[in-house]
């Protein structure tokens, strides 16, 4: 597990949600490689354990629990567990969400419809329910919510997805508002297309990923490590004077 020499995250306790693959999974390895005890929460116990042991052989302090997102009392017991384990929660990073089916808006089903809004948008607002108040009892912290691309431009045929990615960039906003003078930074993160099973399930026989990193101006989609290095900038004293805002990592997709 590589060590981000750039930030030092020694003695804070970080909660990341939706962290047991892709970004999430390589931001509970950073965190804790810049020494900050991490809880990790989501579904998929068998990746969440092996997370455990990798950030433990590296000398990482973390513990998992499995968590559903859309389940309030899941995520009230998530928070518990994540205060006694770590003190107090300085940072927080609301990652969990699915894909839904790349389709036009009126060939969605009603219970996509729920699935995605439920994961994506409920489960980030359950989420910073517990955060919030914790963090304005204690002096602070920094929240991160995960958007998307599709949170900032519009992209055919993930409507739904899009807009719950769109909800997050409007609530992210309403909330820092609301928090800021009580010293907590809340933000979201846009990526673009990031090399994640969630990516290669969302285009699955309608679009190359090859073709896909060939539309972005750098040519390429970027690793899980490159947006896990955007939240620890955006969690960091860096970016103190940073509130309310949304962070594109795209490869420039948004520019044009």
């Amino acid at each position: 597990m590589p060590v981000h020499a750039a930030y030092d995250f020694s003695g804070k306790g970080a909660l990341i949600i939706g962290g047991t693959t892709g970004i999430g999974r390589a931001a509970a390895k950073a965190f804790a490689g810049s020494g900050a005890k991490v809880v990790v929460a989501g579904l998929g116990a068998a990746d969440g354990h092996s997370l455990e042991v990798e950030i433990a052989a590296a000398g990482g302090d973390v513990l998992f629990v499995e968590t559903d997102v859309r389940q309030e009392d899941q995520m009230v017991r998530l928070f518990e567990t994540a205060v006694r384990r770590l003190g107090r929660v300085d940072i927080a990073l609301n990652n969990a969400g699915v894909e839904g089916p790349f389709a036009p808006v009126h060939e969605i089903s009603s219970d996509d419809f729920d699935r995605i809004i439920s994961a994506n948008l409920k489960g980030m607002w359950l989420g910073m329910k517990q955060q919030i108040p914790h963090m304005l009892e204690n002096g602070g912290g920094a929240i991160v919510n995960t958007s998307s691309t599709a949170g900032v431009k519009s992209i055919p045929n993930v409507g739904i997805y899009s807009a719950s990615k769109h909800a997050i960039v409007g609530l992210t906003k309403a909330a820092a508002l609301e928090v800021a003078r009580g010293g907590v930074r809340i933000n979201a993160i846009a990526p673009g297309p990031v090399d994640t099973g969630l990516l290669e399930r969302m285009v699955a026989g309608h679009i190359p990923v090859s073709a896909i990193a060939e539309g972005t101006p750098l040519g390429r989609i970027s690793s899980p490590d490159e947006i896990a290095r955007a939240m620890m900038w955006l969690c960091s004293d860096d970016a103190g004077y940073v509130t309310g805002q949304t962070l594109l990592v795209d490869g420039g997709l948004t520019v044009s």
